[in-house]
């Protein structure tokens, strides 16, 4: 079990916990519960600004991220509680077995879910409930086709133009748009936000992005779920380490056995 204790001076978050109901997971032998830091979740804490979750691929980081999506309302392939498309129903039965209570206050809350991976069909679903045309939705998103702007820019230009103060917001891996300096971008819009009372989940690999200040970090491991520090991030470890001693991890990973 991993947990945190309440953040001295900040109040009222929009999504204080999240919890997994253990009584109602069919069985932690099969996926997604199975997996070590699922299989380990009780309580989760989340700190009212921003919580990452960072860990290897297949650890369970943005497994946990879209079920938390789907509690709170927004589709499981991206976008709001008002987009209903799907190209595949692949999301896991464990949205069914957690609990995000929202706070008295937020019930009525914004929520938006963007994952890069499904980022096109969120674009093609405001086109088709526009019908084609620059209608009153896509204003909401900068008035310019998501699709006519490359990936960086037009995820973006939806941050930058959908998100309003006092929402709730789940990114996966936002940096597989961005490059660096757009990463830098995502921090000063995000820091915005949250001085507007917004909140942020993100699951992320970048330590850009990782380095928003004072967030909170939840591993995700073979040993289960646990809060870190920045410095104790492998995104951040490994990173400085190959800036600071390129030539000599190179010359290693790339010697003739």
């Amino acid at each position: 079990m991993a947990r945190r204790a309440a953040i001295p001076g900040r109040k009222n978050p929009i999504i204080e916990f999240i919890e997994l109901d253990r009584g109602r997971v069919p069985s932690f032998d099969r996926y997604p519960f199975n997996i070590p830091a699922i299989k380990s979740l009780e309580r989760l804490d989340l700190h009212p600004n921003v919580t990452f979750f960072v860990g290897e691929n297949g650890s369970g980081k943005s497994t946990l991220l879209e079920a938390i999506a789907v509690q709170c309302g927004a589709n499981p392939e991206g976008g709001s509680k008002n987009f209903n498309f799907g190209t595949r129903t692949s999301h896991s039965e464990l949205c069914d077995c957690i609990s995000a209570p929202r706070n008295s206050g937020h019930r009525g809350t914004d929520v938006f879910f963007l994952r890069a991976e499904s980022f096109f069909n969120v674009a093609s679903e405001i086109e088709r409930l526009d019908e084609g045309t620059r209608g009153p939705l896509i204003q909401f998103y900068g008035g310019k086709s998501l699709h006519e702007q490359s990936h960086g820019e037009s995820f973006l230009a939806l941050i930058t133009n959908r998100f309003k103060g006092g929402g709730l917001y789940l990114l996966d891996e936002p940096e597989a748009a961005l490059s660096p300096n757009r990463q830098l971008s995502l921090l000063a819009l995000i820091h915005q936000l949250c001085r507007r009372g917004s909140q942020f989940i993100i699951a992320t690999h970048s330590p850009i992005v990782l380095g928003y200040p004072s967030a909170t970090i939840y591993r995700f491991s073979d040993t289960g779920l646990n809060s870190v520090a920045y410095e104790e991030c492998e995104q951040y470890r490994i990173t400085r380490a190959f800036l600071d001693h390129r030539e000599k991890m190179l010359a290693e990973l790339m010697r003739d056995e």
